[in-house]
């Protein structure tokens, strides 16, 4: 990463001699060199300057106006600027588009310095290691993640490493199988964890055609094994990594050693508040694959949109910390249901107590210690955050002991773990009080940062600055009685400093002490030894108290560093109390049950609603949903429009919702082991990697297939659509018969195709359930209720006249159906065309045990020359009815 853009260089090597690079540019180039690949903010002055192509991308971006700065090789150099006090709002508009900014300061004194004054990169700003507020999003998480794949003959391993900057939340991740698993689960994992930038190694082409996120390539030798393990023990200042669980791990070791390596030199200093590491296992979540996330609109609408969604819906949280704790709650249900009971066990509580609105009113003036306590450990909190800690840390005695009518004493419970979280740290916060004023300044720079009484020397310098005035009249009223001059004045200027003006017809009365300082027209200015003396104190009062400030600021971040542990266990407290009472106040007020979460396998849903489209509507009809062991697949039927996709939505995220440890929007819910939620639910074309919306449909399809065990839930929707309606109903019948057969899983299967209603059968685990609607001459009503049986018509052709199909339509449609349906009379039912062969276990359960009736050699002639794969569905039929001819 030392290669320089091509423009660059232009500028050091095209100059002649006559027209020599000026040193100033000669320190950006060099500067510049260091960080070819992002956009150098040089400070001059009062603006960051950016120059050559850095200056047209952000003038571009920014839309701020390019101009020029002296020239190279004769061209203009480029040049683009912005306020220094105004570039937080800059930097989030480049950060939010994946650019990487290099922010150079002016770190020498300008009075000392004979050529450029020195100036140094002092911090990095990347999409994947923000911390300042202004540009982080404030619920959401953006982790900076590292990939690094180690292979061996036909097996891959990868290793991931992930941070979030802002909370200092490091986490490992391993896994091996072949490429195309690999791959899979790559992509899954990305998808869950949603990383603002990845660190990938140079020479690999991972990403290359389908950027999840802003990559960032760096040196391959980052990822060496060893040195991350290395990296890993001195950054959590331990001998050994097994109390972590990460025994073993050696890709994983790979990524992390490249992680902390980017993070420091981004940040240009050490990560303290990076002290503890997490390791994750496949078997830790439910799995929640990229479809999944996105059909059950979990933080995002199928659309794009932040609302409506399950998020959007549960989050009435009064802190940023809880807010991401739930989102992250919601993408990371545990399968362990030890878990998820806790956090029932504390909303029960709390809502017994009536505990929740208390809670809540005072959790609002809480502030975000967490990323507080970050910037705290990056020594790059500001004076504010520091006043916000302060008061924060104040209402944590009220917390807990409104935590604490929540349990019986003694008792060991999630709400007794966070009420010993809640712990004041009594020593930080006498340190904030004690120094930080009640309303600090925004910046150290501008003064008045510090409380009274904290440094005597400050508080000295203050009093020089601040007294001044009534120093000036005392010394205005002497004087005037020592030298008898009625309209003599002190006053004072920033040319001239202190001066004693005294007019002219007054000036025989002028002292001997008095010294001429300035000659005006009617009057002259004077300085006296006292007077001069009191100047040069006053002026230099307040620079030096704001140098004492900046001094006592940086001890004071020094001070608070051993803190920074217990802050972060009082962040993480907070974080889940606030998130559990948001479930309680949102469970008490919409009338949701506690699941009840068992070991057998089973799936008993009573009046269960969609926790979002009940919000959305007026009027919701529940609906039961009842799986078991002897019941592992419902076959849905119904009209377009008539409910059924939002009913095995609700089924999903009733799921959901039990394992992350809410409540449910149902009377009452029997959940048993669930390991991964799948869903196929609606496709579209994907355009940009070449896709129909049919490969999209299959795809998904076949990622089920592969995955799902017998306690999966899935959820399957008009599976076969997007192809021939013969060719569409068999792949239906078959992967049907896969997930009753081979899976096993707790299947909800949407279907159009009447002939699937046959299943159940021959599969006694399989049943059929309809939405039901009724028809009103010649429109129709939906009842959205799930009633046992199948459909006895889909409705179609009075959906599409509610959709505004023109009549005329309507009536040709109409007549066409009444000829096909007659026309179907003479024929072999479509069922039959799928017939399995004779070696298949149905076929030869269903098969007569009587003789076969002889065949006629016409018959088998023509059977010999039938060749099936090389038929079109129309061909086939065809070719059937000509079989059915000769047979008869």
């Amino acid at each position: 990463m030392t290669t320089v853009s091509s423009d660059i260089n232009a500028a050091a090597v095209k100059s002649s001699p006559a027209e020599k690079v000026t040193p100033m540019m000669q320190q950006y180039l060099r500067i510049k060199a260091d960080y070819p690949t992002m956009l150098v903010f040089y400070r001059m002055g009062d603006f960051y300057e950016l120059f050559f192509e850095d200056a047209e991308k952000a003038a571009r971006i920014l839309g701020i106006t390019l101009t020029a700065r002296g020239s190279s090789g004769g061209n203009p150099i480029k040049m683009a600027g912005v306020p220094f006090h105004s570039l937080d709002p800059y930097l989030a508009k480049l950060v939010k588009l994946g650019e990487s900014c290099a922010i150079c300061e002016q770190i020498g004194d300008p009075a000392l310095s004979k050529g450029p004054v020195e100036r140094k990169v002092v911090r990095v700003v990347t999409p994947g290691t923000l911390t300042d507020s202004d540009l982080l999003p404030e619920k959401a998480e953006r982790p900076l993640l590292a990939v690094c794949t180690l292979a061996q003959r036909k097996n891959v391993t990868v290793g991931l490493a992930w941070m979030s900057l802002a909370s200092g939340a490091l986490r490992l991740m391993e896994f091996s199988g072949d490429e195309r698993t690999v791959n899979t689960r790559l992509a899954q994992e990305l998808e869950r964890i949603a990383p603002a930038e990845i660190l990938r190694a140079d020479d690999g082409d991972l990403f290359e055609d389908s950027p999840v996120a802003h990559t960032q390539r760096v040196p391959e030798w980052h990822f060496d094994v060893v040195k991350g393990h290395k990296a890993l023990v001195d950054q959590l200042a331990v001998a050994t990594l097994t109390g972590f669980g990460a025994d073993g791990l050696g890709a994983a070791f790979g990524a992390a050693g490249a992680l902390l390596r980017y993070a420091h030199s981004t940040q240009g200093r050490g990560l303290q508040h990076v002290n503890s590491l997490t390791v994750e296992s496949e078997n830790e979540f439910i799995g929640l694959d990229a479809a999944t996330r996105r059909n059950l609109e979990l933080t995002e609408t199928i659309r794009g949109q932040e609302s409506p969604t399950l998020f959007s819906l549960l989050d009435g949280c009064r802190t940023a910390m809880g807010s991401r704790l739930l989102r992250h709650w919601l993408h990371h249900a545990r399968r362990d249901q030890s878990v998820a009971r806790s956090r029932h066990e504390a909303i029960e509580a709390l809502a017994q107590a009536d505990a929740s609105g208390h809670l809540s009113s005072t959790l609002a003036q809480v502030p975000d210690i967490e990323r507080i306590t970050t910037r705290i450990a990056l020594l790059s909190a500001r004076p504010r955050d520091l006043a916000s800690l302060r008061d924060g840390l104040k209402q944590l005695p009220a917390l807990r002991a409104q935590v604490a009518r929540c349990f019986i004493p003694g008792d060991s419970c999630l709400l007794r773990e966070i009420h010993d979280a809640l712990a004041p740290p009594e020593a930080c916060l006498d340190l904030l009080v004690r120094a930080v004023a009640e309303e600090p300044a925004a910046m150290v720079r501008d003064g008045g940062v510090f409380a009274r009484g904290f440094d005597a020397e400050l508080d000295e310098l203050r009093a020089l600055s601040e007294n001044a005035g009534q120093f000036l009249v005392d010394l205005e009223t002497r004087e005037r009685e020592r030298t008898g001059i009625a309209n003599l004045r002190v006053e004072y200027n920033r040319v001239h400093g202190f001066y004693i003006e005294v007019t002219n017809g007054q000036a025989d009365k002028v002292p001997d002490d008095y010294r001429r300082r300035q000659t005006l027209k009617n009057c002259e200015r004077y300085i006296t030894p006292e007077l001069k003396a009191f100047e040069d104190k006053a002026l230099s009062a307040q620079d030096r108290a704001l140098s004492r400030e900046k001094v006592l600021y940086d001890e004071l971040l020094t001070c608070l560093a051993p803190h920074i542990g217990q802050l972060q266990t009082v962040a993480q407290g907070l974080a889940q109390i606030d998130t559990l009472v948001a479930l309680t106040r949102h469970a008490l007020q919409n009338n949701w049950c506690a699941p009840q979460l068992v070991a057998e396998p089973c799936l008993t849903i009573v009046e269960g609603r969609h926790p979002v489209v009940e919000q959305q509507i007026e009027r919701f009809i529940a609906n039961d949903c009842k799986l078991s062991n002897e019941r592992r697949l419902l076959l849905i039927t119904g009209p377009n429009m008539g409910g059924k996709s939002t009913f095995m939505r609700q089924t999903a995220l009733i799921v959901l919702l039990a394992y992350i440890g809410s409540y449910v929007p149902a009377t009452s819910a029997t959940i048993g082991p669930i390991d991964r939620i799948f869903t196929r639910i609606g496709a579209n074309d994907d355009l940009a990697g070449g896709r129909s919306t049919f490969m999209v449909e299959m795809t998904e399809s076949a990622a089920i297939l592969n995955g799902a065990t017998e306690h999966s839930l899935v959820l399957m929707d008009e599976v076969g659509r997007g192809t021939s309606t013969f060719d569409g109903l068999a792949l239906a019948w078959a992967i049907a018969r896969h997930l009753i057969d081979s899976s096993r899983s707790f299947t909800l299967f949407a279907t159009h195709y009447f002939e699937l209603t046959q299943l159940p059968e021959a599969h006694p685990s399989a049943a059929n359930v309809h939405l039901s609607a009724v028809e009103h001459k010649d429109s129709i009503v939906f009842l959205h209720a799930v009633q046992g049986g199948p459909a006895s018509q889909s409705y179609g052709l009075q959906v599409a006249q509610l959709a505004g199909v023109p009549p005329a339509v309507i009536k040709a449609a109409r007549r066409h159906l009444a000829r096909l349906e007659s026309q179907a009379l003479d024929t072999t039912p479509q069922l039959d065309l799928f017939a399995l062969p004779c070696d298949e276990p149905e076929q030869a359960e269903q098969a007569p045990e009587a003789a076969a009736p002889a065949v006629s050699s016409a018959l088998l002639d023509a059977l010999d020359a039938l060749d099936p794969d090389a038929l079109t569905p129309r061909e086939a039929l065809e070719r059937l009815y000509e079989l059915k001819r000769l047979a008869a």
